[in-house]
């Protein structure tokens, strides 16, 4: 009876962790861009302003040291038009919006790039964080040749990791990718940024950024179907053995 009431205890532990881990919280505010301080389809400003041409995203900092650096927040069901801060190529290449929502961050490695960060509190040092982001390459209408070799640079506290690389032709739009990446917190709060890395003198490459979240890492259900199996085993094999005495 006692080992039935273990096991008993454990599936009802395994059916809490599953549980948590849907309804994990993200611990990134505005990961979808949605909200700005003055409106969207704007280069970005490092502070609130009153500049009708930009505009900030709230709970992000985008800066190159001096201002906001050559980032926009667009949107981009219109992003492949006329009416674009920045108009991407999208003739015969498969371009889409992104399927978070409107709004997405783009950013041109090539000019005066600034990094895009957000400081994340409320985390527990020692513990493993789950962060998924959308992430996409286009070309600016008005220049010509290949983007190659084009990445997301991701920092979280003193830890950093490259997206896949992502390289399109002429005019070409590489479709929208997913990045998942693994990090382990060293303070209770930490700066999540983004800097995008590439190299294609003449061609500028905007890398597009959605859809970013953060979560406490748990151990997934089939983990804990494993472990509850083996104790199972461990469970009949140990019954076996005393009825057999």
């Amino acid at each position: 009876m006692r080992i039935k009431s273990i096991l008993l205890s454990l599936s009802a532990i395994a059916a809490l962790s599953a549980g948590f881990a849907h309804a994990s919280a993200n611990l990134v505010t505005n990961g979808n861009f949605e909200s700005t301080t003055n409106g969207t389809n704007k280069q970005l400003s490092s502070t609130v302003t009153n500049d009708a041409n930009r505009t900030t995203l709230t709970g992000w900092t985008s800066s190159n040291g001096n201002d906001g650096g050559y980032n926009f927040v667009l949107d981009s069901s219109i992003a492949n038009t006329y009416n674009s801060a920045i108009w991407l190529k999208s003739q015969g290449n498969g371009y889409s919006a992104s399927a978070d929502g409107v709004n997405v961050f783009a950013s041109d490695a090539l000019y005066y790039p600034g990094t895009l960060s957000q400081t994340i509190n409320g985390l527990s040092v020692g513990s493993a964080y789950t962060l998924k982001f959308d992430y996409a390459l286009a070309q600016q209408v008005g220049f010509d040749g290949a983007n190659n070799g084009n990445s997301w640079l991701v920092g979280f506290g003193g830890a950093s990791q490259n997206t896949s690389a992502l390289s399109i032709a002429d005019g070409g739009f590489s479709g929208w990718k997913t990045a998942t990446m693994s990090f382990t917190a060293t303070s209770v709060s930490q700066a999540l940024s983004f800097l995008a890395q590439g190299g294609a003198p003449g061609a500028p490459p905007f890398l597009l950024l959605d859809g970013v979240s953060l979560t406490a890492a748990v151990p997934e259900p089939s983990t804990w179907g494993m472990m509850l199996g083996g104790l199972g085993l461990v469970a009949w094999l140990a019954r076996r053995r005393a009825r057999s005495a």
